[in-house]
């Protein structure tokens, strides 16, 4: 079969009849099938985004089969750093490389043969999305999820852009790889705090993998605990968090992060040169590496001590900068008995090591008194554990001094960007009015053109005048924009939603249609986003639910992460590392049924593995054996037809056995043992035509229901062979064959045949036989009957359709 011209003219044919295209009458029907849309910072597409697109279309086609209206839409993430950063690499603007990725990279999701519906399609880049993110913005902002404040931010100075924490690895951009610093800039945040709790809870609703619901709730670090108060000698106070509050007799001192106004205030006028140094040192390190678990902890003294609520003793406040402003309350409290770091810390720097009294399972029990002082008429005495903890806590509130708190260490979504390619954030700044939104009839507030987008550190769009002089919408005044621009991922947070409804020019989707659609019913894409975009969507979802537009809760119901496929040297694939390989020489040596096919069975689809094309071949060779099979089957007349024996029966059980778990592993994304399936029910149809004498109808009826399990796998092959079998247009129109649970229940079994229970044969036997048949039929065997001669079986073990062992 020519391949190529076969996959050419079922596209067309597909296009032509709408085939891909959701029918939203039967919306009661509805599954959802999404793919992560690709950045179009490349030229072409990679194998990676094969891996991720072939086989879940496979899936797509297999529900659609099932008899489900599937939704599979297709799109581009186009605005953000890789675009950009293509963009100042090549010299063109990224207006034009990214339309110009788009276009190439369209025609190659094409030649896939996915079952993408084309008509909804959507572009982040587009006048006609981006309005609406910007619409999303001012939503947030209207309900207090929006706000602008200056903070510590990560910055890149080889992007000249700020970072999220979840954009910096190891210390370095995760883009390019460049040591992040740290600088204060005035930002936008979205407040996602607001739904730490259920962001958490809500992890238990979704059908996701374990480590990324781990991963996301790690991410959130729920702490349950309590926020004690502490009072400086001069009366200023501060606050601490701890899940320890029954260790609080073992403090020994106090830390301050570096940047907490406090330090500044408090440092005695002897310690002043040593803090200001040590502050101006840390300014230089990021966050990242502050609170890396291998750097060594320092600090300083700042001259001032604070007093302990519980007992008020004197201790000593240091400046340390393992300790975080931006984090909690800027302030921990140090008991070196019971915790390594402040060990660490306090013989570092001679501090007393105080220990609570433990017993004998390691919990702290609460002391009677403290070097012969009484504690609190001795209310404390003997508790021990969440007891003590509770104790603590709630004498802490009596005194005015503490609370219980629930901490968490998820923090507002910085979402500003310095750079050009992204969506403009619909604001103005108003000498008298202060910030103004943009009203909605004004959007979207479009990205001009003509601006100098190579980074110098500064927002470009503050060198555009054109862009920046605007008339304030309140007073008519002049005011400027805001010049920067937003996270891409704020793009991508809410393209779910679009999708149904791509069209809509009055709203950004009609809530009527999203909530028939939405939940997602299965999202594939990679695990690197488990903690940004995966997050940020549910977030989105949460929040638009709050405001009214939406009924449900999360937008993914159950999520699949595929695995990587590496390079031939077992590394991840890079230029720079020559082991990249296209998809295009396969796919136009061999086709891209057979690239897919190959993708699904070389690899475990959440695994991956590295590159290995030694496969491909028998993959192409066994879609030649099934087109002479189903040829020579479609010629075949009936005659003189086998009666339904032996040999029909294993057929009927090699097609069902094949129907029910190949059924399973798609549902179960176990591409590979699928593929496996076929491929032996492709071998038992070989088998049973070896037979003289054949049951033409059955072989027809097997034969038919092979091309339908094929259809999934190798849709443009299995499409062209349904057709040269007469059957009516179009395979993926038919249902998915149901297995006769009937047909699986054989009537012989296979027992294992021991001697003193060590293994000698196997044997078929029927399953209505009586035990003393069996018996009878092992010991006369021409396997067993020469090993039990000059012997006597003085014992059988009959295990019902499982083993016989003789004992002798």
């Amino acid at each position: 079969m020519d391949m190529k011209s076969v996959e050419s003219k079922w596209q067309q044919r597909w296009e032509k009849s709408k085939e891909n295209v959701f029918n939203k009458k039967n919306a009661d029907k509805k599954y959802y099938v999404l793919e992560m849309f690709s950045y179009p910072s490349g030229a072409k597409l990679h194998i990676g985004h094969w891996y991720n697109y072939g086989p879940s279309d496979s899936y797509a086609r297999f529900k659609k089969m099932q008899g489900f209206e599937v939704f599979q839409p297709m799109g581009f993430d186009a605005f953000g750093l890789p675009a950009e950063n293509y963009a100042i690499k090549t010299k063109i603007h990224p207006k034009d490389s990214t339309e110009k990725n788009i276009e190439t990279m369209e025609k190659q999701l094409k030649a896939i043969g996915a079952m993408f519906d084309w008509s909804a399609e959507v572009k982040t880049c587009d006048e006609d999305y981006y309005k609406w993110t910007q619409w999303m913005f001012l939503k947030l902002y209207e309900n207090g999820l929006a706000y602008r404040k200056e903070a510590p931010v990560n910055w890149c100075p080889d992007c000249n852009t700020v970072l999220a924490n979840e954009q910096v690895v190891d210390g370095c951009c995760e883009r390019c790889n460049s040591p992040v610093v740290r600088k204060n800039l005035t930002q936008w945040f979205f407040k996602i705090t607001d739904y730490a709790e259920e962001l958490l809870q809500g992890l238990d609703t979704v059908d996701w993998p374990e480590k990324t619901k781990l991963m996301q709730k790690n991410w959130i670090g729920k702490s349950v605990g309590c926020e004690v108060q502490f009072e400086c000698e001069s009366g200023d106070k501060f606050n601490v968090f701890t899940t320890r509050c029954d260790t609080i007799f073992g403090v020994s001192y106090v830390v301050l992060a570096p940047e907490h106004p406090l330090v500044k205030k408090l440092v005695s006028d002897e310690q002043r040169e040593a803090v200001e140094a040590y502050v101006a040192e840390t300014a230089k390190a990021n966050e990242i590496e502050r609170l890396s678990s291998t750097r060594e902890k320092t600090g300083v003294f700042i001259g001032h001590y604070a007093i302990n609520p519980i007992n008020g003793k004197k201790v000593p406040i240091f400046a340390a900068d393992y300790v975080l402003y931006s984090y909690g309350t800027g302030a921990v409290m140090g008991v070196p008995a019971h915790d390594e770091r402040d060990f660490a810390f306090a013989q570092k720097y001679n501090l007393p090591v105080t220990k609570v009294i433990e017993n004998k399972a390691g919990e702290t029990v609460l002391p009677f008194c403290e070097d012969g002082i009484c504690v609190n008429s001795l209310q404390f005495d003997g508790r021990f554990g969440e007891d003590a903890r509770n104790e603590i806590a709630n004498y802490l509130a009596k005194q005015g001094k503490g609370q219980k708190k629930v901490n968490y260490r998820l923090r507002d979504w910085l979402v500003s960007r310095q750079r050009y390619w992204g969506a403009p954030i619909p604001v103005v700044h108003c000498p008298k009015c202060g910030i103004v939104p943009v009203p909605y009839k004004d959007l979207p507030v479009k990205l001009p053109y003509n601006v100098e987008f190579n980074p110098d550190g500064k927002s470009p769009l503050a060198k555009s005048e054109e862009f920046m002089h605007v008339k304030c919408p309140h007073c008519g005044g002049d005011a400027q924009r805001d010049p920067d621009t937003l996270d891409t991922f704020v793009c991508s947070s809410w393209y779910y939603l679009r999708y149904p409804d791509a069209h809509n020019t009055k709203m950004p989707f009609d809530p009527e249609i999203v909530n028939k659609m939405l939940p997602v019913d299965k999202y594939v894409g990679g695990a690197e986003h488990a903690c940004m975009h995966l997050l940020y969507a549910r977030f989105f979802t949460k929040a638009l639910r709050d405001m009214g537009y939406l009924n449900f809760d999360e937008p993914f119901k159950s999520l699949v992460h595929q695995g990587v496929i590496l390079g031939p040297d077992g590394n991840r694939m890079s230029k720079s590392k020559g082991n990249v390989v296209s998809p295009d020489e396969f796919v136009n040596a061999y086709g891209s049924d057979v690239f897919r096919m190959y993708l699904m069975f070389g690899f475990s689809y959440t695994e991956g593995g590295p590159w290995n094309d030694d496969g491909i071949k028998s993959v192409a060779k066994f879609l030649d054996r099934v087109e002479r099979i189903v040829l020579k089957i479609r010629d075949m007349k009936a005659g003189k037809e086998a009666p339904y024996g032996a040999d029909e029966k294993e057929l009927a059980y090699a097609k069902n056995y094949a129907i029910k778990q190949i059924t399973k592993d798609m549902e179960n994304f176990s591409f590979n043992t699928a593929v496996a399936r076929l491929m032996e029910l492709v071998n038992a149809l070989f088998k049973y035509d070896n037979n003289q004498v054949k049951n033409v109808p059955l072989l027809k009826e097997t034969s038919k229901d092979l091309l339908l399990l094929l259809a999934p796998f190798a849709p443009h092959f299995a499409e062209e062979l349904w057709e040269q079998c007469g059957f009516r247009y179009s395979v993926f129109d038919q249902a998915f064959p149901v297995c006769d649970e009937s047909a699986l229940v054989r009537d012989e079994t296979e027992y294992a045949i021991q001697i003193n229970s060590k293994m000698k044969t196997k044997m078929m036997l029927s399953k209505d036989m009586s035990k003393e048949d069996i018996q009878h039929a092992v010991m006369q065997s021409d396997a067993i009957r020469p090993l039990l001669e000059g012997k006597v079986v003085k014992k059988v073990i009959i295990v019902p359709d499982r083993l016989v062992n003789l004992i002798v």
